[in-house]
């Protein structure tokens, strides 16, 4: 399942309130490439990698990977993905640096 499907496959109302998850499902999926979005289990937290290598057009394409004995539901697998894109510790104007940085396709690029 890519995240797109992910995203997609949950009920959207329980994120109305979440304007990552708003943004991600209004983005185009691009082409993407062969990268994939793994979770793991780390110390006990549901840890994500490589969420933030692409374009949210492109991360919208990738396939997740998750370690075969992690039980987690849908719902849980978007939290801690939507967690790991969030901002959380940023200040606003690094925020919308942030998100310039991650839908400008030339700078998206260079900058991963």
């Amino acid at each position: 399942m890519t995240l797109r499907e992910l995203i997609l496959s949950v009920d959207s109302e329980q994120y109305s309130d979440s304007p990552l998850y708003q943004k991600l499902r209004k983005t185009k999926p691009e082409y993407g490439s062969n990268r994939r979005i793994q979770v793991e289990l780390l110390n006990g937290d549901i840890a994500v990698i490589n969420a933030h290598v692409g374009s949210l057009g492109d991360i919208l394409t990738y396939p997740i990977d998750i370690e075969p004995d992690l039980k987690v539901s849908k719902v849980q697998l978007l939290d801690a993905i939507l967690h790991e894109l969030s901002s959380n510790g940023f200040s606003e104007s690094e925020e919308s640096d942030f998100w310039s940085e991650m839908t400008n396709l030339q700078k998206a690029k260079t900058v991963r």
